[in-house]
């Protein structure tokens, strides 16, 4: 057991922050709203500091945390960070800065309000961090309460249907994922006598081939016991029809943290849980999640096209962008699962900018239906243009960061098609492509009626366009686009060794699987596992022009 450290500082602050704020008198408006913005900027500080500290020449777990917690039931207070949470992390302390700033304007229970923001921000960095299931499992259900009380009070005129949509959707799917972790723990209980929900000492008993050696009956049922709540949480087709009326209702924080964030859970636990210790129920999973990834980008797309309301049109478009998430984790190859993880950063900069924008303009106009708009960019041109770099970055154009996921993880599901692996074929990552290109046809037909053509509505004639610290609000998440669409590897570096263990983790025989418990042993340029004898190995770097060595190249 080795203590508190820097990743129990990164949950305390926002915590600490949360208990500060219940100290101070509700009349304080303004002091409310600066203790948030305080902590949340510290909690950001933090997470830069575990930036500088972490190496991406390993995939193993760093600056892990373990203290006693419960131990008649062997569950343990255990945190660590990898590439595949390291940027989630950094993320989702951005994105709260973002999120507290613009709630300024809220009006109505100051106090309570933030102090939401702060637990959610804390129970969202616990998934990210935890490295005991049930850790994990506390922290997953803890983020369902503070965002279905910001829905429920703080929402729109349908917000009680909303709230409680989200809650029983998110929650009913993961009772499965807890009933899945008491049978995991008890199975390794079985193997090793010793009860723990150490996800570390898991997953070393499933890459020795030992845990389901003895009940290879039960893997393919587990991993879908997990899969479920990880699909509604993305949300995967067909558990979606939660999120268009969340994001609807919700107020534009709760908008932009659902969308940056919390959609990125059930992502994350793909990538941290059922890739490593569900290897072959993973690889039998490939070929029907990438269809439901594929009908997910199709029909989030068409749907999206026919919204007359631009939160919905961007609620459904996140549909569509989660589902290139999911297809290039399950294309299961090495550049499609990096383009996968790459997706989740980008969506959650690119939409969470989007849902920002429509706040903005909300709080202006007081309504979000395209019949009420039209000829914006006479009035706020300013406004105008931050908006359409922003959608072009959701569109996914070259140079944006939206483009880099969007086509790493086609590609993977492109390659493993060729190669006709795991069941899937071409026609799966072609159809995916269209996605795109529907993408571009419903996300410009909504600026063109937005932004032009004459202005009818008299409301929009005494507009007035963004002011300075709106400006540099949005502008902060337009550098983040422009950065990781030119810059990629600046992001894809940090995650890569991380992301080629998750893919051995299922790809690999037993006994040839990477393990998170040694820390002898690491990855090679071909994709082999490199032992301590061999020498160190070099930084990767993502340069190589051959597609089937992107993202592992020197």
């Amino acid at each position: 057991m080795s203590g508190f450290g820097i990743l129990t500082a990164q949950i305390a602050i926002p915590l600490a922050g949360a208990f500060a704020l219940m100290l101070v008198p509700n009349q304080y408006t303004k002091a409310i709203q600066w203790i948030a913005m305080l902590f949340s900027i510290a909690s950001f500080a933090a997470s830069l500091a575990i930036l500088t500290r972490f190496s991406g020449g390993t995939y193993q777990m760093q600056m892990t945390e373990a203290v006693s917690w419960i131990e008649p039931l062997g569950i343990h207070y255990r945190l660590g960070i990898d590439g595949i949470s390291l940027w989630l992390v950094v993320l989702t302390t951005f994105l709260n800065i973002i999120a507290v700033w613009f709630s300024f304007y809220v009006k109505s229970r100051v106090k309570t309000f933030f102090v939401m923001v702060m637990v959610l921000l804390a129970a969202m960095l616990g998934v990210f961090l935890s490295l005991d299931l049930i850790l994990f499992y506390a922290f997953f259900e803890a983020s369902l309460i503070p965002m279905a009380v910001m829905i429920w009070v703080w929402g729109g005129s349908k917000r009680n249907y909303a709230a409680l949509k989200f809650f029983v959707y998110t929650f009913g799917a993961s009772i499965f994922m807890l009933l899945g972790i008491l049978t995991v723990a008890a199975l390794h209980r079985n193997l090793t006598g010793n009860l723990t929900f150490d996800l570390v000492s898991i997953q070393k008993s499933v890459a020795s081939g030992a845990l389901w050696a003895q009940a290879p009956h039960l893997q393919a049922l587990l991993f879908w016991s997990f899969a479920v709540a990880f699909m509604v949480k993305c949300p995967v087709f067909p558990f979606h029809t939660w999120l268009p009326d969340a994001h609807t209702e919700a107020p534009t924080a709760g908008s932009v943290i659902l969308a940056g964030v919390l959609l990125k859970m059930g992502t994350y636990g793909f990538l941290r849980i059922c890739l490593p210790l569900f290897p072959e129920a993973t690889v039998q999973a490939a070929l029907p999640m990438t269809v439901l990834a594929v009908i997910g980008i199709l029909y989030g797309a068409a749907v999206a096209a026919m919204q007359p309301d631009l939160k919905r049109l961007v609620a459904y478009s996140s549909v569509a962008h989660m589902g290139f998430v999911v297809l290039g984790i399950f294309s299961l190859n090495h550049i499609g699962i990096v383009g996968g993880a790459y997706q989740q950063l980008s969506h959650g900069v690119s939409t969470g900018a989007l849902f920002l924008l429509i706040g903005l303009l909300y709080e202006r106009i007081h309504t979000r239906l395209f019949a009420d708009m039209g000829g914006l960019k006479a009035k706020m041109p300013v406004f105008a243009a931050l908006y359409l770099v922003l959608m072009l970055s959701s569109v996914g154009l070259p140079g944006l960061n939206g483009f880099i996921g969007e086509f790493m993880a086609t590609l993977g599901a492109f390659q493993s098609g060729i190669e006709g692996a795991y069941g899937l074929n071409l026609l799966l990552p072609i159809l995916a492509a269209c996605g795109v290109v529907l993408a571009a046809v419903y996300l410009l037909w909504m600026f063109l009626k937005v932004f032009y053509g004459p202005v009818t509505n008299p409301l929009l004639h005494r507009l007035k366009d963004l002011k300075t610290h709106e400006v540099v609000m949005v502008g902060l998440l337009l550098i983040a686009a422009v950065w990781g669409g030119l810059y990629p590897q600046t992001f894809l570096a940090p995650m890569d060794r991380s992301l080629a263990a998750a893919r051995l983790m299922a790809t690999s025989a037993p006994g040839e699987r990477p393990s998170w418990a040694d820390s002898g042993v690491q990855i090679a340029e071909d994709g082999t596992l490199f032992g301590p004898s061999e020498g160190p190995l070099p930084e990767f770097v993502i340069e190589s022009s051959s597609p089937s060595t992107v993202g592992v190249g020197r």
